[in-house]
């Protein structure tokens, strides 16, 4: 059976910068635009030059060498031809393949945001085509709200689409804008737009997730027929974002619903990488990774459940939809006081520790976890906690320091402005290597104080955690009043990219806040050695 060819269009560079908190330097977009070209996508669209310095800076040169490299602009003004418009001119004049045109399809937004007759916005469309096919680039036009237009005037909605295709498009891509089109609909109305006589092969779709549904619009369009796909990395942008290309390439080539009609430039090889791909690009975002990320994500393969894990042992097919190695995740079987024998055995194999089904230290490394969880401690979220509990039961953890005592002072006193100031002051006393030291370090509240004082210096050790940095710290109280007992959750990192979590639990904040922290030293001088198991840090 000949397979049809899914062409994959990037805009995480361009609509994907319109998330909140999302604002990338020249730097970040040329490395991002290094990531998606080596990994197979086939269009990465860069942004609007023109429009901010940022965009204008990055189309100085070209930035990809085997995708497509697209400005993205708006067709020419009404009433100005397509030699005099300056922002079409610039769209055509700078570094790239191909140029995507956005235009209106709905005739609503052609009378309110662009104050023109319908046929204008159709000329509009049509000589800007004809200009970028003319200056040898490729030329493809989104038809922004079609979907939305299409109900509100089927003919009008397709005369924009018809334009496009005539002056010769390579692709008419169907934009859900506002996001709310359902699966059922994008398939009824791409169907009925190919029977209008535009082939599917010149069709693309832009889904947004504004219901949840992008992913899904967007393999509803595939079927009717179109065959190109927009989206993001790990599905960012405006509002609840767009359609996830991580989640759509697995999906494509490893559902056989799919993958048996239908091919990607994504080889075998390359999709072993999505999970890095993904992982790499929050990681320049300087964000965690969503943990429950389809394919990706670090529950993607996760059971904690014991008869869940002992079948998952078994054979994997039982819970797994997809081996996690094919995308170049793992399996992991989390332990918690829902786990047996089974789940333990499977987490202490992945981190390279061996034991026996009958071995006491097993049993009580059980019992321990059981008793600890008890008490407010969730291994479950805590892997490498969980791993340093089960070589200090099994007796395998260097002693690297010890800490004799730790203080904490908060004082809030007025400063010479007369400004009331809160200052936070910490002393570590450890012992490294049989020498006695003391750290004093002042912090942002008494936490921070405590970290940099632990860490300020660990001796010969010092040099081994320049490079460690703490990237979250969550607090939860287990039970109410000012007593409560609460639970400390950190997440760290290195530059080699590798995250770990620790756990500590007290009636006191700032003592579970150091279990935590030195769980976290501790296991990064392990991962040093190479004496950490793969799947706590990931």
């Amino acid at each position: 059976m000949t397979r049809h060819r899914i062409h994959l269009f990037d805009t995480t560079l361009r609509d994907g910068q319109q998330t909140p908190g999302i604002d990338f330097s020249v730097e970040d977009k040329i490395a991002i635009a290094k990531m998606l070209d080596e990994f197979g996508i086939d269009y990465v669209e860069g942004g609007y030059p023109g429009a901010n310095p940022t965009d204008t800076a990055f189309f100085a040169a070209p930035r990809t060498r085997n995708a497509k490299f697209v400005a993205f602009g708006m067709t020419k003004r009404a009433g100005v031809s397509a030699s005099n418009d300056p922002g079409l001119a610039g769209l055509i004049q700078a570094a790239g393949d191909a140029v995507c045109l956005v235009a209106k399809s709905w005739d609503y937004h052609v009378q309110v945001a662009l104050g023109c007759t319908n046929e204008e916005n159709l000329i509009s469309i049509s000589e800007s085509v004809l200009a970028v096919i003319a200056a040898g680039k490729e030329a493809m036009v989104d038809c922004e709200h079609f979907f939305d237009g299409y109900k509100a005037n089927r003919a009008y909605a397709v005369a924009c689409a018809r334009a496009a295709f005539d002056a010769g498009a390579r692709w008419i891509v169907l934009c859900d804008t506002n996001g709310g089109t359902q699966p059922s609909e994008i398939s009824a109305i791409v169907t009925a737009l190919i029977a209008e006589g535009i082939p599917g092969d010149r069709l693309g779709i832009h889904a947004h997730n504004d219901t949840g549904q992008a992913v899904a619009n967007s393999l509803a369009a595939v079927e009717a027929g179109v065959r190109q796909i927009q989206g993001t990395l790990n599905g960012i942008g405006e509002r609840c974002g767009n359609a996830n290309l991580i989640t759509l390439i697995a999906t494509l080539a490893l559902k056989p619903v799919y993958s048996e009609r239908f091919v990607t430039g994504i080889t075998g090889d390359r999709l072993a990488g999505l999970t890095s791909l993904s992982h790499s690009f929050d990681e320049l975002l300087n964000r965690s990774p969503a943990t429950q990320s389809p394919y990706v994500g670090a529950s993607a393969f996760a059971t904690k459940a014991g008869i869940h894990a002992s079948a998952l042992l078994k054979d994997p097919r039982t819970y797994e939809h997809v081996p996690p190695e094919s995308v170049g995740n793992f399996r992991k079987v989390m332990v918690s006081d829902q786990g047996g024998k089974s789940n333990f055995i499977n987490a202490l194999k992945q981190r390279g520790i061996t034991v026996q089904k009958d071995d006491p230290k097993l049993d009580h490394l059980i019992s321990l976890v059981k008793e600890r969880e008890a008490t407010g401690y969730a291994y479950e979220g805590a892997d490498a906690s969980f791993e340093l509990l089960a070589q200090r039961t099994l007796g395998r953890v260097p002693e690297y320091f010890s800490v004799t005592s730790f203080r904490v002072m908060v004082e809030r006193r007025f400063d010479a402005m007369g400004r009331i100031r809160t200052v936070s002051e910490a002393v570590v006393k450890l012992v490294v290597d049989g020498v006695e030291m003391m750290s004093v370090a002042e912090g942002h509240g008494p936490v921070n104080a405590l970290d940099i004082a632990l860490r300020k210096d660990l001796g010969v050790y010092q040099s081994e955690i320049t490079d460690l940095e703490l990237t979250d710290y969550k607090v939860r109280i287990l039970n109410g009043g000012t007593e409560a007992i609460t639970r400390v959750l950190i997440e760290s990192t290195d530059l080699t990219g590798a995250r770990w979590w620790t756990v500590g639990v007290s009636d006191n904040i700032i003592d579970a806040s150091f279990q935590a922290l030195m769980d976290s030293i501790v296991y990064k001088l392990m991962k040093n050695r190479d004496l950490a198991g793969r799947v706590a840090a990931e």
